[in-house]
């Protein structure tokens, strides 16, 4: 009990310092993409911060995962190198004594893994969604800024503005590119105002130019003018697109198993049984001879989570493209390597070698 407590003291420091580290690298990795987002008008610059949070949130069952890893991998080698190992097997003790210790101190840590990547991954990406949807369909007064080309909501529209006032109602220097009917407008105004008449809201443009062409070569016509409306979009909602996959919940995916949900719903599943086959796994990968290197073994079990979970993406694609099942993906895949993760275990803890079973089965009578 004494050992186990120790081991379990050491795994929990080694976890929660690998995990500030993961978090923080993609924290910052999250904040980079989000404002190279926001910088191309995908996301509302205001709200930087929540996609970010929301993003992270859904990264986490992965990040835990690769925390709980890296800590049993590196705890488990330190003993190999400080002869604990030696102690431990001295008292007749094997390598399989350890599952007991590892999963008492990593259930906690699966349970959440499993919680993340059912209900909290979805919900995650449900909320960036509706924020990049609310930000993608604002009106086209509100897509306006000062010294920018701006689209409007439809994408017929483009709108360029000088400067403006403090009560963003009133700005100089207008320019307006509108394609409807087979027919392109490009006005362009000294100063313009907005007013709101009724329920809808007109852009009044001020001593400006009107060139209109057709885009079937039909002629062109030019005209200038003192005082000219336009009337812009107030920026309703509207109907919502249907959610992607990885938005909807858990439950839906179940409800409704065409291709593309069953594929999501086994990578997340997938992100579970991963992490409980990565217990099994670190036993196996952390054994290292005290005169060798000391990051080998590591950069060998990084290099084996890389794989797996590039597996898992993989696999995500071939169920949504119909290249194999759900259960058979999830068997062949989750089963296989449990499988030759309690092989491998096997063979360290009854240290097997292939010229010993050899030399047993000659040695069989017939």
């Amino acid at each position: 009990m004494l050992f186990h407590s120790t081991l379990r003291k050491e795994l929990a420091r080694s976890f929660g310092a690998t995990l500030v580290v993961l978090v923080t690298i993609v924290m910052t990795m999250t904040l980079i993409r989000t404002l190279s987002q926001a910088s191309r008008g995908s996301v509302n610059p205001q709200e930087v911060m929540m996609v970010m949070g929301y993003t992270v949130l859904g990264f986490l069952p992965p990040i835990l995962t690769l925390s709980l890893f890296v800590a049993i991998v590196g705890t488990l080698s330190r003993m190999y190198r400080d002869s604990e190992m030696v102690i431990w097997f001295s008292a007749g003790r094997g390598l399989s004594a350890f599952l007991r210790p590892l999963f008492g101190f990593a259930w906690p840590i699966l349970l959440a893994i499993a919680a993340l990547a059912l209900v909290i991954w979805p919900w995650a990406n449900q909320q960036t969604q509706e924020l990049k949807d609310r930000y993608g369909r604002r009106g086209d007064l509100e897509r306006v800024a000062p010294g920018q080309f701006q689209e409007s909501a439809s994408g017929r529209r483009v709108f360029f503005l000088d400067k403006d006032t403090p009560d963003n109602k009133s700005g100089k220097n207008i320019f307006i590119s509108t394609v409807e009917n087979h027919r392109e407008t490009v006005t362009s105004a000294r100063g313009g105002r907005v007013e709101t008449i009724g329920d809808q809201q007109f852009l009044l443009l001020s001593n400006g130019q009107r060139l209109e062409s057709s885009l079937k070569n039909e002629g062109m016509r030019i005209s200038e003018f003192e005082q000219h409306g336009s009337r812009v979009n107030g920026g309703g909602l509207g109907s919502l697109d249907a959610s992607p996959a990885k938005a909807r919940s858990t439950l839906a995916l179940m409800l409704e198993p065409t291709p593309v949900n069953r594929a999501e719903l086994a990578w997340r599943l997938g992100l579970a049984l991963a992490a409980f086959n990565f217990v099994v796994l670190a036993i196996t990968v952390s054994s290292v001879n005290p005169r060798a290197g000391r990051s080998g073994n590591l950069i060998f079990a990084l290099f084996a989570f890389i794989v797996y979970f590039n597996m898992l993406n993989l696999g995500q694609s071939w169920i949504g493209h119909g290249r194999t099942s759900f259960a058979g993906f999830l068997l062949g895949l989750h089963g296989g390597i449990f499988a030759a993760a309690l092989f491998w275990l096997g063979k360290q803890h009854n240290n097997w070698a292939l010229p010993s079973v050899l030399r047993r089965l000659r040695s069989t009578p017939a």
